[in-house]
């Protein structure tokens, strides 16, 4: 292989591991969640977000650069690869292992964002039940004081 293929390949694998940890940590939150109070898990929700709040515009970025590429590649057709390999169009070609590697990176960041964006939506759903769970417990306390009365 080639130093430039492996340059690249060590990187994705750098933030696939990235992504694994990522993950691993997401499934650790959800675990112990719920025997956390409810403080603690509305303190990591505003940790969760105020990292998402600085990365969204970076996150927009991508996600907007990952369209055009996907369009591009659309528009990159096999005959016209074949062409260049033909003609030997070197420059040609290495352009389209560029947009290529820049395309699957930006998709490897893309889902890294949608894993903070997960841990956002599940710690905002475990406060939203944490929140209808007490005052469904108050209502009971409530209405046990009303039949006591």
């Amino acid at each position: 292989m080639t130093e430039q293929i492996d340059n690249f390949t060590n990187g994705l694998r750098d933030r696939l591991n990235t992504i694994d940890t990522r993950l691993s940590s997401l499934k650790a939150t959800m675990e112990s969640a719920p025997k956390e109070t409810q403080a603690v898990v509305e303190a990591k929700l505003h940790e969760v977000k105020a990292n998402l709040d600085i990365k969204r515009h970076e996150f927009a970025t991508y996600r907007a650069n990952l369209q055009e590429l996907a369009e591009g590649k659309q528009t990159e057709i096999q005959a016209k690869v074949e062409e260049w390999k033909t003609k030997r169009e070197i420059g040609e070609l290495n352009r389209r292992a560029e947009r290529a590697e820049h395309y699957a990176a930006s998709c490897v960041f893309v889902s890294m964002a949608a894993i903070d964006e997960a841990e956002e939506a599940i710690l905002e759903a475990m406060t939203a039940r944490l929140d209808a769970d007490k005052v469904k417990s108050a209502d009971k306390v409530a209405d046990k004081v009303t039949v006591a009365a």
